[in-house]
């Protein structure tokens, strides 16, 4: 009775497995041009990267090729009349375009902002100001990233002169 309990076991670890380890038929491949702005430019390039490693979507010799940029902007957001919570908004804006460089034309165009608000310290010399800020900007960039990648399909990779 245990050998047969093991056995069912081991077929739905197996189903299980089977099913997570899809990670879809795509028949586009992409590269990543250089993406400018420092350490923002930086992040976006190593995410864009794990994410389309992950699917099974990067190749540095692919005709497709993602020309992208990023920016943040910081804003002094004050929530009540006292002024007593303060708050410093964080919007992340990126830009994706990806280029057929075959027949050198845009493909796909792709343009999104979030932002994310953090209580402020009452000093400068906090760093826990300095921290949120950066962290802040890492999970804008990931969460943009995802939508990027989630948003690709094949049908999207069709010269369009007008994008």
């Amino acid at each position: 009775m245990s050998k047969i309990k093991l056995l069912i076991l081991l077929l739905i670890n197996i189903s299980f497995v089977s099913c997570a380890s899809n990670t879809g038929n795509y028949n586009f491949k992409l590269s990543i041009a250089y993406i400018g702005g420092e350490y923002d430019g930086l992040v976006l390039s190593n995410q864009l990267k794990s994410h389309l490693n992950s699917f099974g979507m990067f190749d540095k010799s692919s005709k497709y090729e993602i020309q992208a940029d990023i920016s943040h902007s910081q804003n002094l957001y004050i929530t009540n009349i006292d002024n007593t919570s303060d708050r410093e908004k964080i919007d992340s804006f990126v830009n994706i375009k990806i280029l057929n460089i075959e027949l050198n034309c845009f493909t796909h165009s792709y343009s999104e902002t979030i932002s994310q608000f953090y209580v402020l310290a009452s000093s400068d010399q906090f760093i826990s100001n300095s921290t949120a800020v950066e962290e802040i900007k890492i999970e804008n960039t990931n969460y943009l990233v995802k939508k990027f990648v989630n948003s690709l399909s094949e049908d999207a990779f069709v010269c369009d002169e007008q994008k």
